[in-house]
């Protein structure tokens, strides 16, 4: 669950939203470069999110799930790229296992990687849910790589 001043920090932010007309925009995240000039210092970033799912919602509404998905050997963590213009919340649900979330993560306006669920095993069924602050008229927009 997402801690309580992550929450109280959401809710004030959409509230003065709601009064000033116009929605927060994040500013756009630098580029990630190589430390070092080793042989491919992109590798694990490539292996693991290189094989990214896109999910779409015409309107973002109060949220929505993506998936079936399983997990692979890519990555060990299920992670969420939230490129919309507005904050979500995210969840999995391992379908095999339950129909509940394993906890709501944040996910910031165009957010970079975040991981919502940890050391994953490989062959997992998984649904991503997707939880808005208040109605969305915009597109819902995630990346997934698992």
């Amino acid at each position: 669950m997402a801690s309580p001043t992550a929450r109280l920090f959401a809710v004030a932010t959409a509230t003065t939203l709601l009064f000033a007309g116009a929605p927060a925009r994040a500013e756009p995240v630098a580029p990630v470069t190589p430390t070092s000039t080793g042989a491919n210092a992109f590798a694990p970033l490539a292996t693991c999110y290189g094989g990214a799912v896109r999910s779409y919602f015409e309107t973002g509404r109060y949220g929505g799930s993506a998936g079936q998905y399983r997990t692979t050997t890519r990555c060990r963590d299920i992670n969420v790229r939230n490129a919309s213009v507005y904050a979500t919340e995210a969840c999995v649900i391992f379908v095999d296992k339950t129909s509940a979330c394993n906890y709501w993560t944040y996910l910031p306006a165009n957010s970079g990687w975040i991981t919502v669920a940890t050391d994953v095993r490989d062959g997992v069924n998984f649904r991503v849910r997707f939880e808005n602050l208040r109605y969305e008229y915009e597109p819902l927009i995630a990346y997934h790589a698992f």
